[in-house]
């Protein structure tokens, strides 16, 4: 896929319906010879519409107008590339917990939860918020988070969590400001409440951290989960991350999660981690799929707002 079909395909997938700004401008960086030459200059895992975009923000540069955002790009570019080659789009997203949620609950407890790609570890407080499927209300924590479930009759109980840690190439730490501003700046311009969400879940998290581990998802994993007490049932897990990761490492990272004791639940998109025999997605939009040591379960969307299950 060339960097315009790319924006293309952020723009119909994933932006439209969802942030009226981003498919304005990800349709308009398709189009942009200048700006798509700049891309080009980036290695092709820093190329990405979220990464742009967030870098752009977190600068103070404007969103909300394709010209502008051309003008401020190409006048700031140094400063924009720069940026981009130092950070990663790591979305902190505690509404996934909510399409995680029916797995972890339904598991022997109590959990030991280990996320890969965990960022600045807000998934990994299940246990600690609360949630609203339709009319479905479960939890008594903040920040209350809302999916719409389609084939699937809700938990009635958050899981047991007892420890949790994270590995990361470079974990986020939600009392240090600079990274709060990123993780701020990765949420799509309109989307006030992730806003709130993200300054709810980061308290959470800044009241009781987790184990945060720089380390890589091959080499650093199985010590990592040896350290989980062995009285709990270990769950390692892993939402949208897996497309950051080249091929040949994604193989290599099935391999050794499958031979962890306890489970593995996979969200990510299916042409990043394939499985077999699955249904059509509920529409056109971009889904990711939901899997339980290796079995899919369920379509959901990016940032835990939609599950459609069909196991």
């Amino acid at each position: 896929m060339t960097i315009a079909e790319s924006y293309l395909d952020f723009a119909t997938r994933e932006a439209r319906g969802v942030s009226a700004a981003y498919e304005r401008l990800s349709l308009a960086v398709a189009h942009d010879d200048e700006l798509l030459a700049l891309l080009g200059t980036l290695p092709p895992g820093k190329r990405q519409p979220n990464l742009l975009f967030g870098v752009v923000r977190w600068l103070g540069g404007p969103v909300d107008d394709p010209a502008a955002f051309h003008d401020y790009t190409v006048a700031h570019w140094p400063a924009i590339e720069a940026q981009a080659r130092a950070r990663a789009t790591q979305t902190n997203e505690a509404g996934r917990c909510a399409v995680l949620l029916p797995v972890l609950a339904a598991l022997p407890q109590p959990l030991a939860l280990l996320e890969v790609g965990a960022s600045a570890g807000l998934c990994l407080y299940p246990d600690r918020y609360a949630y609203r499927y339709g009319e479905h209300r479960l939890g008594s924590g903040t920040p209350v988070i809302e999916c719409a479930a389609t084939g699937l009759r809700p938990p009635d109980r958050v899981p047991k969590v007892v420890w949790r840690a994270g590995l990361d190439l470079n974990p986020l730490d939600v009392t240090n400001p600079d990274d709060v501003s990123w993780l701020d700046a990765l949420i799509w311009p309109e989307h006030a409440h992730r806003r709130a969400r993200l300054s709810a879940a980061a308290a959470v998290a800044a009241a009781d951290p987790p184990l945060l581990v720089r380390g890589d998802l091959v080499d650093d994993l199985p010590a990592l989960a040896a350290r989980a007490p062995a009285a709990a049932t270990l769950v390692v897990f892993h939402t949208s991350v897996l497309y950051q990761v080249p091929a040949p490492r994604r193989a290599a990272f099935t391999e050794v999660v499958r031979k962890l004791p306890g489970h593995w639940i996979a969200n990510e998109a299916p042409d990043v981690l394939p499985c077999a025999g699955l249904p059509e997605p509920p529409d056109e939009a971009r889904h990711n799929v939901l899997a339980l040591d290796g079995t899919p379960l369920a379509w959901t969307r990016g940032h835990g707002q939609a599950l459609t299950w069909f196991a």
